[in-house]
């Protein structure tokens, strides 16, 4: 097991913190055990220091978690576990200062996303053939996720009851176990009504399900599938590398192109931090300077 080799006044920290996490904001497995790998990781840094989380001064920890050979998105994940920790101390009286307060994250280049343009999303959503069950549910499913944003499994978890057609709106569980509701649009309030009266019952055969979108194993879509879905389509019109969470950021940038509000977009979304969301205004922004370089004659 990842750190059993590790003496208890490093061990016994990252489990209580973790069984916290877990117990109070009931973070997901993959989430603690990413908490766990990168504790873990600076742990046996400062054992070979001969230090432990009680002891540690901020530039120990520092050289704990700023070593050269890491990116700094490695670095920065790092940190932020670490001050999770700390600040789990410090509340139960376990330590009384915070040697993360004076540390820095790293910086690190920004990552935008590829940008799809509408013309793309237009031929992407034209592609499915509607005149076959399968491809009307494939229509309906890009049109969904384009329409509202959802994560793929935000859409392949929607059930029936979290659909009002006749308002146009979706309920969602996301992230944190927090819900938003989102606005379906009328395009993709058609394809649906098409899709549950024309093949979503030739794809079932007399089946009870509950999931909006099924498979032709009479059970609820995976995430696997939807992933072939939204590739499947993508490559027929010449789109590279397009997965699901590319149509989640098609949405918000087309959103923000278009002038929508930064919050706005950020509940739809159902982003914790704005910050989070600010990404796509620096992808209008890289759009912006493509469109002048193309077309003007000093670009």
């Amino acid at each position: 097991m990842v750190g059993e080799h590790l003496p208890s006044s490093l061990q016994e920290p990252i489990e209580s913190l973790l069984e916290h996490l877990w117990l109070s904001e009931q973070l997901a497995h993959n989430t603690l055990e990413s908490y766990r790998r990168d504790l873990t990781k600076i742990a046996q840094r400062l054992q070979h220091q001969q230090l432990d989380w009680f002891n540690v001064d901020s530039l120990s920890l520092a050289n704990a978690i700023f070593v050269a050979e890491e990116k700094p998105s490695s670095q920065a994940r790092s940190l932020s576990a670490c001050k999770r920790l700390f600040q789990w101390l410090q509340e139960y009286n376990r330590r009384q200062d915070l040697p993360t307060e004076q540390l820095q994250m790293p910086k690190k280049g920004r990552h935008l996303p590829d940008i799809i343009s509408e013309t793309q999303i237009d031929a992407l959503l034209a592609a499915p053939d509607i005149h076959t069950p399968h491809g009307l549910r494939d229509k309906a499913l890009l049109e969904v996720m384009y329409a509202t944003g959802l994560r793929v499994s935000e859409a392949v978890n929607l059930h029936l009851n979290e659909i009002d057609l006749q308002n146009g709106l979706l309920s969602t569980i996301g992230k944190g176990n927090k819900q938003r509701m989102v606005p379906l649009g009328e395009e993709a309030v058609d394809w649906l009504q098409h899709y549950f009266t024309q093949a979503r019952p030739a794809l079932l055969k007399n089946r009870a399900c509950d999931a909006v979108f099924v498979s032709q194993k009479k059970t609820g879509m995976t995430r696997q599938l939807a992933w072939m879905i939204v590739n499947k389509y993508a490559n027929a019109v010449g789109i590279h590398h397009l997965s699901p969470h590319g149509l989640r950021h098609a949405f918000a940038t087309h959103l923000v192109n278009h002038g929508a509000d930064l919050r706005v977009v950020q509940l739809l979304l159902g982003h914790a931090d704005i910050g989070t969301t600010q990404i796509y205004t620096h992808i209008a922004n890289e759009r912006l300077k493509q469109v002048v370089q193309q077309h003007h004659p000093r670009g």
